[in-house]
């Protein structure tokens, strides 16, 4: 990987998401529908995103996924059904700016994974992959995503 893998302390930011489990083949149509109804309920508040929209994942397998769709707001703010209002985990976590496909995504995991077991951390049980452009707007070799693992050192 070109970019540099970081180690940072990050800090618990307000959010407003949505909570899944599913599977991978319903999963591109429950994204859509969950940005969707997230961004109409930031309207309905008057407010806007304060960075960039995210997925956690909280476990990823052949058979299922717990996710988490989530935009970052600038303060606490209420939610509505099953619109959560929460925050990230804070502490210590492995960063990545990937710039590229998300087919490209498993080998940058791998080494990240590596790269937290060769310098003694351990990862907390869920990831997070901030999407700062989609492939409806850009190319697929000009996506970013950051990439934030929590982890115990």
């Amino acid at each position: 990987m070109e970019s540099k893998i970081e180690l940072k302390k990050v800090e618990a930011k307000p959010v407003l998401s949505v909570r899944l489990e599913t599977t991978i083949d319903e999963l591109p149509s429950l994204i859509n529908d969950s940005y969707r109804r997230i961004a109409e309920y930031l309207a309905e508040l008057g407010e806007a995103p304060a960075d960039a929209p995210f997925a956690a994942y909280y476990r990823l397998d052949t058979q299922s996924i717990d996710i988490e769709f989530g935009v970052p707001v600038s303060k606490n703010l209420p939610g509505k059904d099953d619109i959560k209002a929460g925050e990230t985990v804070p502490g210590d976590a492995v960063v990545y700016v990937h710039e590229g496909p998300y087919t490209d995504l498993k080998p940058v995991y791998q080494e990240l994974f590596d790269w937290i077991g060769e310098n003694g951390c351990k990862p907390k049980g869920l990831y997070y992959e901030y999407y700062f452009n989609s492939p409806g707007d850009v190319a697929e070799k000009n996506l970013s995503t950051r990439i934030v693992i929590p982890v115990e050192k």
